[in-house]
């Protein structure tokens, strides 16, 4: 009778644990080049916020200024007219049209963009999501100019024919009416807004989704899921936060456009809610066309203006962090 005598297996090896404080903080590491990133993003973040309260301030200074000798209310006037004695100004249509080109440039970009990345990253081959791809990053560099004179030369003529279709069957709704003329509304601005920013929109939105994790995927696929489930189940929820930021992002840039719109838009004192008729005006559009002329009063009426746009991106850009704050589960984190 033999007896088995078997050595035990050692132990697998453990990482040493982590000290209290031991890489948690580049300050606490004693390393030179630890503490200089530290000390230059430090800096980088203090300079921003210098900055933007740099901005603010100035603006506050200048519009108040303006606002001190203005006959007219700032809210609710919808003429600007800064140069006149006494000076009457008002932002109630730049606002309407700043608000109302943005809304539509979102509306038609957001649904596009995403279906755009989803394809890229989840339906279309190699070979044809590259040159897609790379198709959308030129139309991101395109300059604004560019986009403004194809508008005013081709979109403009061409979209008659669209808005007397829109007339004839959503015409009772007064929104779409069309009393005929050149094609230079809000409308038009909100299209050739939303071609602008969709490339902005559509790679940031198929960045995020190609990043969502192959095994939710893959689960998901075993289950028995169809390609569109997958996406709908695995991918969307994953990427909510990055189509949200995403989409930030080309707001921004609709809210701050000015040489496209001033290009495109018939500039008007009317505030109407026919969005298919000429006229209208958005704030930077206003600003960029009335600066030139304007005195140092106008001048300080146009930052006014400025001031009131400052705060609409920093409301907006809160509601989106907002938003995110909520979707953390879909951030990728546990990926």
């Amino acid at each position: 009778m033999t007896t088995d005598i078997r050595t035990p297996a050692p132990p697998p090896p453990q990482a040493p644990k982590a000290q209290p404080g031991h890489l948690t903080s580049a300050k606490g590491t004693g390393r030179l080049g630890d503490k200089i990133f530290l000390g230059f993003s430090r800096g980088a973040g203090i300079t921003l916020l210098v900055l933007m309260g740099a901005i603010a301030v100035f603006l506050t200074i200048r519009a108040v200024m303006a606002l001190s000798k203005n006959e007219g209310n700032f809210f609710t006037t919808f003429e600007w007219n800064a140069n006149s004695t006494p000076p009457v100004f008002g932002i109630a249509v730049l606002a309407f049209g700043t608000i109302v080109s943005s809304i539509i440039a979102m509306l038609i970009a957001v649904p596009i963009a995403v279906a755009i990345a989803l394809f890229i990253t989840h339906y279309a081959p190699r070979k044809l999501a590259t040159p897609i791809a790379y198709v959308i990053d030129l139309l991101a560099a395109i300059p604004s100019i560019v986009y403004g004179l194809w508008g005013a030369l081709f979109l403009v003529p061409h979209l008659t024919g669209v808005y007397k279709w829109l007339d004839s069957w959503l015409g009772w709704t007064v929104v779409f009416s069309y009393d005929g003329g050149a094609a230079r509304s809000l409308m038009t601005v909100g299209i050739l807004l939303a071609i602008m920013i969709l490339p902005i929109i559509t790679n940031v939105s198929r960045e995020v989704f190609a990043q969502a994790p192959k095994m939710h995927e893959e689960a998901a696929l075993a289950l028995g899921a169809t390609r569109w489930e997958v996406i709908r189940t695995a991918v969307l929820p994953f990427g909510r936060s990055g189509v949200i930021s995403a989409s930030m992002l080309g707001l921004g840039r609709a809210l701050g456009e000015t040489m496209a719109v001033a290009t495109v838009l018939s500039p008007s004192a009317i505030l109407s809610a026919k969005i298919l008729e000429p006229g209208g005006g958005t704030f930077a559009q206003n600003i960029a066309s009335a600066f030139k002329e304007a005195g140092e009063f106008g001048r300080d009426a146009l930052i006014a203006s400025g001031l009131v746009l400052f705060v609409i991106t920093l409301l907006v850009n809160g509601a989106a962090r907002l938003i995110i704050a909520r979707r953390k589960e879909y951030s990728g984190a546990n990926g």
